[in-house]
């Protein structure tokens, strides 16, 4: 199965995936960083899967998000008819529930499910048995039922629970999978009309809210469905994908956990949020944001897990083969431990975004700030991991750099046009000193060009964020050169890659990866800022041409396969639509 291949359901908590054959390949929980369920994503069906679809076999006919909801539609042309299956997480409140309905459209399908339970990543094999009409199950801290009018059986313990039943044209077959810890008493039970009821209205209520009217509103709401669907909302934070260990190369090494919240997705996600209308969310995002790095501006993580917490222990699941075989499946990231100076600028400039937004109140950000900026001036000339959280020797990033600048300049701006107070006049000096140090060890005059790190030649595809982070006038030569040799040297079939790992030895690790999706976003709004429109608008559709069937995004793309790689869906690929669909629509400018 390819990864454009799932799409997601969700409930604000965790997410599942689905394939076009109908099998739930991957599932978390209860929430998003738990241990799998449902692993077959990443180690085969014995992992976990459960299967809805008819007996005869194959992939869908077609499949759809009903209108303004994260409610997937699937449809098959089965011997005998068609049949479609609806798939959705209902708004959580008492427990997790997976809900699929079984519908007749045409004719009679014979249909076949298969329920493997397998809990911490198919490591756990739990008890099941029949009891009351339904399918328990249970190991250890988990415990689930499957609820549905036709009755499951189980030849071993090992195998799967399974059924084989017909659905005519005109009716429904509902099953209700729920979740709770083991030694709670099982949750109420669901009626699936009911649940699909109040999904499809709370879904269309909160898209409804969207203030996106121009050009590619269709791209833009379907990412905004994403990122609430990516959403914990008990804490406001946001994954950066729901899965782990998806390759960015088929059968590479670079598989990591993407599970948890990052901070320089902060201020691209509060500008997306805002832009369309969703103050609320992104004053929860912006309140996670202010817990989560509470405390010593020297322990200041680039990442932390969904409620705020720093530790998540990168470990390797050696029993699983990956995806396609691709090696090793990750749970954990050490790269949180990482030194990378641009989060500092990363974070004054969200806070200070959210302010120019007219967000509600935020107490002691200003206080959490001005620490974070006494750090800095100390700081600013530490070479550091990057942007990318290379895995190799720390570097003088240029990026880094033009962040820690950006964060000089907002606390600049906090107090000459939100009235705050601080030493104003010791930060003007510290942005020109960091400006003018960038300006003589970052720039490649002969190129006419920033690069990578100071005395690199390589380039990075964060050099695209100069234009909008306002280090340079959008005029400058300075600024149209970077994004001209960027075009040059750092595209493959017209889309951005990251960076070249062979140049410079930038980092340490085997093998290549995919174009980057949001990078390539990134040159599409650059272009629109210094008012090269058409080829801003060309690239841009491309770009959204990449999307699966439903509307869906990974991480990167291999141009050669013309597959989607990476971690699925990727929340920084979507807010990458929204925010250059607003550029795309903002009055032009020349160039």
């Amino acid at each position: 199965m390819r990864i454009e291949d799932y799409a997601i359901v969700g409930d604000m908590h965790t997410a599942a995936l689905v394939g076009r054959d109908g099998s739930v390949d991957w599932l978390c929980l209860p929430r998003f960083d738990s241990g799998a369920c449902f692993a077959a994503l990443l180690g085969g069906h014995r992992a976990g899967r459960w299967l809805l679809a008819p007996a005869a076999g194959g992939m869908c006919a077609g499949r759809r998000y009903r209108d303004g909801t994260l409610v997937l539609e699937t449809t098959w042309d089965a011997p005998g008819g068609r049949v479609r299956v609806l798939d959705f997480m209902p708004p959580r409140e008492e427990a997790p529930d997976v809900v699929r309905i079984v519908e007749g459209v045409r004719g009679r399908v014979e249909m076949r499910t298969e329920l493997l339970l397998r809990f911490d990543y198919g490591e756990v094999v739990p008890w099941t048995r029949g009891r009351g009409g339904e399918l328990a199950v249970i190991a250890g801290p988990d415990a689930a039922w499957l609820q549905s009018p036709v009755p499951l059986t189980q030849e071993s313990r090992r195998s799967a629970a399974t059924a084989s039943f017909t659905v005519a044209a005109g009716e429904r077959v509902p099953f209700v999978l729920t979740w709770q810890e083991s030694w709670r008493s099982r949750p109420r039970r669901l009626e699936a009309a009911e649940e699909l009821a109040t999904t499809e209205r709370v879904w269309r209520e909160w898209l409804g809210r969207c203030r996106h009217r121009g050009d590619y509103a269709e791209a833009v709401s379907g990412s905004l469905v994403t990122l609430k669907a990516l959403t914990y909302a008990p804490t406001g934070g946001i994954v950066a994908a729901p899965t782990t260990s998806l390759p960015e190369r088929i059968g590479g090494s670079r598989n990591w956990d993407y599970r948890y919240s990052w901070l320089r997705d902060a201020a691209f996600t509060l500008r997306a949020l805002m832009e369309a209308g969703y103050a609320e969310e992104a004053t929860a995002w912006r309140d996670w944001l202010l817990r989560a790095v509470a405390g010593d501006p020297a322990d200041l993580q680039i990442m932390y897990t969904i409620d705020g917490g720093r530790r998540m222990p990168e470990r390797t699941l050696d029993r699983l083969p990956g995806y396609e075989g691709s090696r090793p499946v990750r749970v954990g990231n050490s790269a949180a431990r990482q030194f990378q100076l641009d989060v500092y600028g990363e974070v004054i400039d969200c806070l200070y975004q959210a302010r120019e937004a007219g967000l509600g109140p935020e107490e002691d950000a200003w206080d959490l700030q001005r620490a974070f900026m006494d750090y800095l001036e100390g700081a600013w000339r530490e070479p550091g991991n990057g942007l990318w959280e290379v895995r190799g020797p720390r570097r003088p990033f240029v990026h880094a750099k033009v962040l820690a600048w950006v964060a000089a300049d907002r606390m600049v701006a906090s107090v000459e046009r939100q009235g705050l107070d601080g030493p104003v006049d010791r930060w003007r000096a510290l942005r020109e000193e960091i400006h003018r140090d960038v300006c003589a060890h970052g720039y490649d005059p002969g190129r006419n060009t920033f690069t990578q790190f100071y005395g690199s030649r390589g380039l990075d595809a964060a050099l695209l964020l100069i234009p909008r982070l306002g280090f340079l006038p959008l005029d400058d030569p300075r600024v149209a050169g970077t994004v001209d040799a960027v075009c040059r040297e750092l595209t493959e079939g017209g889309f951005v890659l990251r960076y070249r790992p062979e140049a410079d030895k930038v980092d340490r690790l085997p093998g290549g990866e995919g174009v980057f999706v949001p990078c390539s976003f990134w040159l599409a709004h650059a272009l629109a800022l210094l008012g090269r429109r058409r080829r801003a608008r060309t690239l841009f559709e491309r770009l959204l041409s990449l999307r699966n069937d439903v509307g869906l995004l990974a991480e990167e793309y291999d141009p050669g396969r013309r597959r989607q790689v990476g971690n699925f869906p990727q929340a920084y690929s979507h807010v990458s639509i929204v925010n250059t669909a607003a550029a795309l629509a903002a009055p032009e400018r020349s160039a």
